[in-house]
């Protein structure tokens, strides 16, 4: 009995074959960019964590208490804070004291 093809492949054995070894590398593409993203996605120094939020900025003082403030540190004296504490409530001011 003779072999008309020896014993190889026809169309389809080459076709199937051709598209098996499409979706092999297909996969394996595939497998890397998913492990390339997984191993992305992961931080390498541990979990992100986020910081704490920010305290508010503190209290601005109001005019007075700034008046008071530098009668404390002696740079104004207290006739002079009366006349601008007086100011400030809008009144003129004591005028200064003579005597």
């Amino acid at each position: 009995m003779m072999y008309w093809d020896d014993g190889g492949m026809n169309g389809w054995g080459i076709g199937m074959m051709t598209v098996s070894m499409l979706l092999f590398w297909a996969l394996v593409v595939l497998g890397v960019i998913a492990l390339v993203r997984y191993l992305g996605r992961t931080a390498p120094h541990g979990p992100a964590v986020s910081p704490p939020p920010a305290a508010p900025p503190p209290a601005r003082p109001t005019p007075e208490q700034l008046l008071a403030e530098r009668l404390a540190r002696g740079e104004i004296d207290p006739d002079e804070y009366r006349a601008r504490l007086a100011t400030l409530h809008g009144g003129v001011g004591d005028p200064p004291a003579s005597g």
